[in-house]
């Protein structure tokens, strides 16, 4: 029997694709997840063919939709992360996944981001990283969290009843 399959940020999986050429390894999260799935790293900045490393990005406003820029530059990368969504959610709907754990605060996979209106300083307002909201807009009933909440043994169990839910709906 093969195991129900679960996206995740591959940060959390220790890969080291971060900003700072880092990563975000999460043997807690991996572990109790990896009792019951099976764990499809995502990295929306790297696969979308950023560098490791690269500068820091921010959301600043722009309409509905927060746009991607980076920091230092001002360089928009919105359309380069929009493109890369549409083609990597399209490949991932053939990979049946029931659920994602996403990295918190990050401006790609974030479910509450700042928006900052400048460079730094305070954000004005929050959003969605942008795959993560392109994700929740491709599968809106998927189960979808950000790993912080998965330390909290409540929510790490809704979580997995939710997508064991979501797996028997999807057959």
């Amino acid at each position: 029997m093969s195991l129900i399959r679960v996206g995740i940020s591959s940060c959390l999986l220790g890969e080291p694709v971060r900003y700072d050429g880092r990563h975000k390894h999460d043997p807690f999260i991996i572990t109790e997840l990896g009792h019951f799935f099976e764990l499809v790293g995502v990295c929306p900045e790297y696969e979308s063919g950023m560098p490791v490393p690269r500068d820091p990005m921010q959301l600043v406003p722009s309409g509905n939709t927060p746009r991607l820029v980076v920091i230092r530059s001002g360089q928009d990368m919105t359309g380069q992360m929009h493109a890369f969504c549409k083609c990597r959610l399209a490949a991932l709907a053939a990979e049946n996944l029931c659920g994602f754990v996403l990295k918190s605060n990050s401006p790609s996979c974030g479910l509450s981001v700042g928006v900052y209106p400048g460079t730094g300083g305070t954000p004005a307002s929050e959003g969605r990283g942008l795959f993560a909201a392109a994700l929740a807009a491709r599968f809106p009933e998927m189960p979808v969290v950000e790993e912080r909440w998965l330390h909290e043994p409540a929510q790490c169990s809704l979580f997995i009843e939710r997508v064991f839910r979501y797996c028997r709906h999807m057959q």
